[in-house]
């Protein structure tokens, strides 16, 4: 919203998606008087309904979302729900052949086979809003795609950087979410407590940019400053820099191949003094050496390294689990499962099914 009222028209918000905060999603509607508004979860729709302008159409349940996506008065779609829930939307805006601005990773954790290929045939153009995809993405403009040696995946470290494997082990909730650099929804901070964020932008860049696995490397990069890199076969390095603030990717996929004055946050150099990298420590966080097999894989190991991260982030959050046992569900879930390698979307979603049901079952032991 800070972005379209930045910029002005053409600019203009069509339509908007929350899943329970319809307060917000009223109150958002009343600004930016949308074509149409969906809810995902339908116990408020008739609270809702009375709060929109006459001449913003209420759509309600998953399904909502779908139809919201894929609507032809929008000519960008920006993927921004939590999780595997994004997926049928996302799916239907790039079969629409819309401009999709992919803020949702696990879209392409989970349907990666699938997206792309569809992307291919409907003509859609997928855009990274992930800062660190943004990043590469950018970097990817100083050379030729069979000029790149290796991409530099940045990592905040979270809040756990500097902490032991015991203590990290041990953590709470609160710890899990008092993240250092970001401010971001519960579940993703939780990811990049664990750095299971890191893992699954592994997987999404190896879609995004076609790389082979070992071409994608993490560096712990505490000051969020550099959002990622792209080495050139020639030893030149170009990185993206910018202020922590998502802002300017969402920014950067909307108006590109264009850039135009923003509203994010300027970077002072004359303050920051130092930037800092260190390799990451993966005996401390093992869900990035996950990632990288998961990546290697394919198939349905995706779908499944996925929805279990989600059940066992959701059980750590409600004080089911300590901290350390998130990892550990997902690697025992992943040591269940016999990779489908080339499955369809059917098979993704059963996969994912299964893996939440394998948590709990784990859950119960």
């Amino acid at each position: 919203m800070d972005v379209v009222r930045s910029l002005g028209p053409p600019y203009r918000v069509t339509g908007l998606c929350a899943a329970r905060r319809w307060r917000e999603l009223a109150a958002q509607a009343a600004e930016a008087r949308p074509s149409a508004v969906a809810l995902a979860q339908t116990d408020h729709a008739k609270e809702l309904k009375p709060l929109l302008n006459g001449s913003t159409e209420l759509l309600v349940g998953p399904e909502g979302l779908v139809e919201l996506a894929a609507r032809p008065d929008s000519d960008f779609v920006v993927a921004a729900i939590v999780g595997a829930a994004g997926l049928p939307s996302t799916i239907a805006a790039v079969r629409a052949g819309k401009r999709v601005g992919l803020a949702n990773k696990e879209a392409l954790v989970v349907a990666g086979s699938i997206l792309i290929p569809l992307a291919r045939k409907s003509g859609a153009c997928l855009l990274p809003i992930d800062s660190e995809h943004s990043a590469i993405f950018q970097s990817m403009t100083a050379g030729r795609p069979s000029e790149v040696k290796r991409i530099l995946l940045t990592a905040s470290g979270g809040p756990f950087r500097t902490w032991s494997g015991p203590e990290i082990a041990q953590a709470t909730v609160e710890d899990a979410l008092r993240h250092p650099t970001w401010k971001m929804g519960p579940k993703i901070t939780v990811d990049s407590a664990t750095m299971m964020n890191k893992a699954l932008e592994i997987i999404e860049a190896r879609w995004l940019f076609g790389l082979p696995v070992e071409s994608i490397e993490v560096l712990v990069h505490p000051e969020s400053i550099i959002h990622s890199m792209v080495e050139f076969c020639d030893g030149s390095v170009i990185a993206q820099l910018g202020t922590p603030d998502m802002r300017t990717p969402i920014q950067y996929s909307l108006t590109y191949p264009n850039r135009v004055p923003g509203c994010a946050t300027r970077l002072d150099f004359a303050t920051i003094r130092r930037l800092n990298f260190e390799p990451p420590d993966l005996e401390r966080f093992p869900a990035l050496r996950l990632g990288y097999e998961v990546a290697r894989a394919g198939g349905t190991a995706g779908a499944v390294f996925n929805a279990a991260n989600e059940a066992a982030v959701e059980a750590f959050l409600n004080r089911r689990i300590p901290f350390g046992r998130i990892v550990q569900l997902i690697e025992e879930v992943l040591g269940r499962h016999a990779v489908s390698p080339s499955p369809d979307l059917d098979e993704l979603l059963e996969a994912d099914a299964w893996a939440r049901r394998e948590v709990n079952e784990c859950l119960k032991d």
